[in-house]
């Protein structure tokens, strides 16, 4: 099959220095861009070279860089308590660096355009596992609802655009993601990574137990970071959405967004009793129901990308164990964070 992109794109990475964007940019080293063998070139500005909130400085370097395809995986995120207790950050930042970014690449002729939203953004008790299709049928949940909105705008503008301007933007909607490069902060941490700091620092400490959020009963679905980095590589290569065999809507109607996760989804309290196993904690684990749980379930319908001839490779076993050493082996215990 003939690929949209070539190995000769100039491919912008936002947010490269992020979890998402290094694993996009090893995807795309793997197969071939950025090489200068191929006259292909990754721009990867930091936020010290860019500042993504800045629609000015965008604009400039936009206008000098003239990048051919874009992915937009910057953003700021966190986990429920940063959720809680920043809302104001959650949603005016996330608007600003998508607005910014998305508004020039469209402007800049950009020829394809690649943007990261969140399994947030579906409804909180929708209908399992999740469809594309669930998108704004009823309430979200309430302790992401910021990020979830900011995100859902985004998707919509980059419908608006296609629809409008003909802007070939496409979405991918990952689930819980975990990996090389996690955030491990302990307020602005997501649950994986959380939890691997809980252990294997209560490990290290000899501690006797570890308290969770909640009571452990809501299940989430996980993915290794490194297989959504193929999953981007794959979508820029394979998927038009106005191609004949592209995934369409119940309304017959080609769909711009589609899953990305594992299909399987797990407890928290077997997470956590996973962790404490494979970081060898023998200690007891305390569960605090003054906590939120979030969410009692939000497993990802993925048929549609699978179909496309993208899956997932890594098991959570094997993903776990991997993350568990990379956090041993770059000694996160002492960071400032602990």
């Amino acid at each position: 099959m003939k690929k949209i992109i070539k190995p000769n794109e100039k491919i912008f990475i936002a947010g490269a220095n992020g979890m998402v964007g290094k694993a996009a940019k090893k995807s795309l080293l793997k197969s071939g861009y950025g090489l200068k063998e191929n006259d292909g070139l990754l721009l990867t500005p930091s936020r010290h070279d860019l500042d993504l909130l800045d629609f000015e400085k965008v604009k400039i370097w936009f206008e000098i860089n003239k990048p051919s395809v874009v992915i937009l995986a910057a953003a700021k995120v966190g986990g429920i308590l940063a959720n809680n207790s920043k809302p104001t950050d959650f949603i005016l930042d996330n608007l600003k660096i998508q607005n910014n970014i998305i508004e020039n690449a469209w402007k800049n002729n950009v020829k394809r355009f690649l943007f990261l939203g969140s399994s947030c953004i579906y409804p909180k008790f929708a209908r399992q596992p999740i469809t594309e299709e669930s998108l704004l049928t009823d309430s979200l949940e309430e302790t992401n609802q910021w990020y979830a909105i900011a995100k859902i705008a985004g998707i919509k503008l980059c419908q608006a655009l296609r629809k409008q301007h003909n802007f070939d933007a496409i979405s991918l909607m990952p689930t819980n993601l975990y990996g090389p490069n996690d955030n491990y902060h302990p307020e602005n941490s997501h649950v994986m990574a959380a939890l691997i700091r809980k252990f294997s620092y209560a490990k290290k400490k000899s501690y006797d137990s570890v308290t969770c959020w909640g009571n452990g009963s809501p299940l989430r679905e996980f993915l290794f970071v490194d297989d959504l980095g193929d999953a981007i590589v794959f979508a820029l290569e394979n998927w038009d959405p106005n191609s004949p065999n592209a995934p369409i809507d119940r309304e017959g109607n080609p769909l711009t967004i589609l899953n990305v996760g594992s299909g399987l989804d797990i407890s928290i309290k077997d997470l956590a009793n996973k962790i404490a196993k494979f970081s060898q904690y023998n200690g007891e684990i305390i569960w605090d129901q003054s906590k939120p749980n979030g969410t009692p379930k939000k497993l990802l319908n993925i048929e549609k990308i699978t179909k496309l001839g993208w899956e997932p490779k890594t098991s959570l076993d094997e993903g776990i164990l991997k993350t568990i050493s990379l956090f041993k082996k770059e000694n996160l215990y002492e960071t400032k964070f602990l």
